[in-house]
């Protein structure tokens, strides 16, 4: 048994919980909500408003991570963004079946931190995560791992440029980087769509952009 499947059970009441949150912006008219998913100045007042709220990734969605991971046998993964740690448990159970490794995962919200470390200590998998608390753009401008294999950015979706620039010289040959809701940062697309960036990057599904580093 994979520990994906070991997890299944606590997964699914994590994703239960998410489907029964009240929509995210529900109360925001569109205009607005298009101003705060592209500032670089508002993100920590957005997403501390957020706090209560799983921002989970769909099922779907966790399970591609957890494919995509053991696909390329991933052994260290840096996240931008935990909320509750539902796709960092995705990260996690891959890379416990690739032989072990370290998931570095950010968030800047300490409540939201320490459910996400509870839902680590259940799955058995805090061996693996370190747990980055405080704005990404410090906590990941040192200590880096040499390589890095597999980037997931699902934070401040204005920031990817930067926060992708912090890791480019880490990223191996053929690492992937997966950026959710990626039509928020078209500087970040424009980056890693462009022939002279060094990336190979497809839109995936709806709003996920999907690059290699070559």
């Amino acid at each position: 048994m994979n520990t994906l499947t070991k997890m299944a059970p606590m997964l699914e009441r994590l994703f239960t919980l998410s489907d029964a949150a009240r929509p995210v912006f529900s109360d925001v008219p569109g205009s607005e909500r298009e101003r705060l998913m592209r500032s670089k100045t508002e993100y920590l007042e957005l997403y501390g408003a957020l706090k209560e709220f799983p921002l989970a990734v769909s099922r779907e969605a966790g399970a591609l991570l957890y494919m995509l991971s053991r696909a390329i046998g991933a052994q260290t993964i840096v996240e931008f963004g935990t909320s509750f740690g539902v796709s960092t448990l995705h990260l996690a159970a891959a890379v416990r079946d690739n032989g072990g490794g370290r998931v570095i995962t950010t968030e800047f919200e300490p409540s939201k931190a320490e459910r996400a470390l509870e839902h680590f200590v259940a799955g058995g998998v805090t061996d693996l995560i370190e747990i980055r608390l405080g704005d990404a753009m410090q906590t990941l401008a040192s200590d880096l791992p040499e390589t890095i294999d597999l980037v997931l950015l699902d934070g401040a979706k204005a920031l990817y440029p930067e926060i992708l620039a912090m890791l480019e010289s880490r990223l191996r040959p053929g690492a992937l980087i997966i950026a959710d809701n990626a039509d928020y940062a078209p500087d970040y697309l424009a980056r890693v769509r462009s022939a002279e960036a060094g990336y190979l990057s497809v839109p995936f599904g709806d709003d996920v952009e999907l690059s290699m580093k070559l």
